[in-house]
């Protein structure tokens, strides 16, 4: 039930924050009944409580103990015997198969590098099939219920992934609209649910709240690691249900969490998966080796023996050129933000959250005149955005750590076309690269200058192309099927 504007002045009044009411007797009435929905929602002991911690945070030196993660926390694809990878992925596929595992997407990002307003999820990296990220993503899931499915002995139809995509607010409705465009991508609309990424009030250094016009907050995203409140709050304004209802009531106990823009993730990934479970991890990264010393990409690692992920530039180059006796970098466990949860985690999670120090920006944010009701565009910065990480999470457990081969797992779309690094053509690049790998490790062979997409109906993870055997592809294009692929072979 919402608060009568009495009982909202006097909630100002405690925090400080009577200054947002400024213009609420000169607005009309549908701009007063916005503003109002809007500070009714605004928890400001939390919002005080962000701050100061943020920036409390912000002053205390980081400790100077950093060490890499212990071997103990390790294991990697690239070193495990091949019977071991097969059977994390039989124990994978098997918690697919019965229901125990679900699927977290964060989607919250739009294109602005690429040069698009649209949800980053839509976007075409130039593939002979013109597919889009979420089109991709979608295929995948699909086919490993299948190859669940066909471990397991039962039907297609049986065996369902729940899929909980996190949007924001500038992406939740086009996200929707295209999901629903495209029917879904073959998966069943009730095991597709969207929900927001929560915001947080921008702040000025002292703690008071922005406006950004006489009638609203100027809020910004709370950062990837507010999925962790957002998986706990409603769904819908019409439901009270959250995400973390449906995990349960659905008897879901894994969760696999990846971010949108990996043209390679391997969502669902049943190694990854049943690797966690048998290691009986309850939060779990997956990471690639970093390539070289001065990369710019951070590192999980230990600072005061707490597990943290420590960025390039805060890791002192003698540390980042150490190595071990084997010749491997000692902090090499790069970051790629797709992480294994258990639920029994994600609901714990609230009981430490409070401990979580969000990261703070100093941004230049549009505001109002609070004398003239004017609106300010600042030349320099005026306000603080707070963000919390998704890897935020990594001091309060005891982390599990999966290595894997970054040309086969890893290729991010972060930059603008022609960049020349993780933009449209490298990752137009790897997944090309990637089909030609898997059909040589058949036994087959791909003609020079050749350009073969495999879709995940053909291959989720390089099986089932025994066929390819002593024989080559002499034709380009995308394949959706075997007989497809049978056309371009010699």
């Amino acid at each position: 039930m919402s608060l009568t504007l009495e009982s909202i002045k006097a909630k100002l009044a405690a925090a400080n924050q009577s200054h947002l009411l400024t213009f609420y007797d000169t607005l009309p009435a549908p701009q007063q009944a916005s503003l109002h929905a809007q500070l009714d929602s605004l928890d400001f002991p939390r919002i005080a409580s962000i701050h100061a911690l943020a920036l409390a945070a912000e002053k205390t030196p980081l400790s100077t103990s950093i060490a890499p993660p212990p071997v103990s926390a390790f294991a990697s694809t690239l070193s495990a015997p091949k019977e071991d990878v097969a059977a994390w992925r039989r124990v994978g596929l098997k918690a697919i198969a019965e229901g125990k595992v679900g699927v977290l997407l964060m989607a919250g990002g739009q294109g602005t590098r690429l040069g698009s307003s649209d949800p980053k999820g839509m976007y075409d990296v130039g593939l002979p099939s013109g597919k889009s990220l979420f089109q991709m993503q979608a295929e995948r899931i699909d086919k490993v219920q299948r190859l669940a499915a066909e471990q397991e002995g039962k039907k297609r139809e049986d065996v369902r992934l729940l899929w909980l995509v996190m949007t924001s607010g500038p992406t939740h409705a086009a996200t929707q609209s295209f999901f629903e465009s495209k029917n879904y991508f073959g998966l069943r609309k009730d095991d597709v649910v969207f929900f927001q990424q929560g915001t947080l009030p921008c702040l000025t250094e002292d703690g008071k709240v922005l406006l950004s016009t006489p009638s609203s907050v100027a809020v910004a995203p709370d950062g990837n690691g507010g999925v962790y409140s957002a998986l706990r709050s409603p769904i819908s304004a019409s439901s009270p249900t959250t995400p973390l209802d449906l995990l349960t009531q659905r008897g879901i106990t894994s969760v696999h969490a990846y971010c949108v823009d990996n043209s390679l993730c391997r969502v669902a990934d049943p190694v990854f998966l049943g690797y966690s479970i048998l290691a009986g991890a309850s939060c779990g990264a997956k990471v690639v080796r970093k390539a070289n010393p001065t990369e710019s990409v951070g590192v999980v690692a230990l600072r005061a023996d707490k597990y943290t992920v420590i960025e390039y530039s805060e890791l002192p180059a003698a540390l980042a050129e150490q190595r071990e006796p084997s010749g491997e970098l000692a902090f090499r466990a790069a970051n790629i933000a797709n992480h294994f949860y258990t639920v029994e985690f994600l609901q714990r999670v609230s009981t430490f959250e409070h401990q979580m120090a969000y990261h703070v920006a100093r941004k230049k944010i549009p505001t109002v005149d609070l004398s003239t009701g004017s609106l300010i565009k600042p030349s320099s910065p005026n306000g603080l955005k707070l963000e919390l990480f998704i890897f935020d999470v990594f001091p309060f457990t005891s982390l599990s750590i999966f290595e894997v081969a970054r040309a086969d797992e890893f290729s991010p779309l972060k930059n603008a076309t022609d960049t020349g690094a993780d933009d449209p053509q490298t990752s137009r690049r790897d997944v090309l690269a990637q089909a030609k790998r898997w059909v040589e490790a058949a036994g087959g062979q791909v003609a020079e200058g050749v350009e073969l997409e495999l879709a995940p109906t053909v291959s989720y993870d390089g099986e089932g192309l025994e066929k390819v055997k002593g024989k080559k592809v002499v034709k380009g294009g995308n394949v959706e099927s075997w007989e497809e692929l049978e056309k371009l072979l010699q």
